[in-house]
């Protein structure tokens, strides 16, 4: 944020997103967050936008790190919410393919605005976080408390 009038904008425009909201809309996007916004969902989302249709095997190669096991598990969660369309062609060996629906490709648009905002604030991230780090940690990796506590604490076990 370069000043307090812009944080007060960024403030104003946020508080007319947050308008009352039907229990169940409220219900729907906290549970599909909880559900598309893991790692390997949004990766899929990404290679699917990308090669438009896709066979299990080469999605799997192009998701870095997945198993066969989470691969399967992550595309049939996202064919129950609507986001990919699964083909089985009748061959043998068996031939399946994936491809995002308009709904998931609608979600893709969706994530696009978060590599954006990566993209537009990376350097204040890496900033912040250098700030953060240089702060000083204890053992345990957190940082070290900034208020000041007595020398001695007078605690007696019960």
């Amino acid at each position: 944020m370069k000043s307090k009038k812009d944080r007060k904008a960024l403030l104003q425009s946020l508080k007319e997103c947050d308008t009352p909201v039907d229990a169940k809309v409220e219900a729907l996007v906290t549970e599909l967050i909880g559900r598309v916004a893991d790692k390997w969902t949004m990766m899929i989302i990404e290679v699917l936008t990308q090669h438009d249709e896709v066979r299990f095997t080469r999605l799997s190669e192009m998701v870095p790190g997945i198993s066969y096991k989470m691969l399967t598990q992550t595309l049939r969660l996202m064919e129950r919410e609507g986001l990919v369309a699964r083909t089985v062609h009748p061959v043998i060996p068996p031939k399946v393919e994936y491809r995002l629906t308009n709904l998931g490709l609608s979600l893709s648009a969706a994530f696009c605005g978060v590599w954006i905002w990566a993209e537009e604030h990376i350097k204040e991230v890496e900033t912040a976080r250098a700030v953060f780090d240089d702060k000083g940690k204890s053992t345990h990796g957190r940082p070290q408390a900034t208020v000041d506590m007595p020398a001695k604490m007078d605690r007696k076990p019960r």
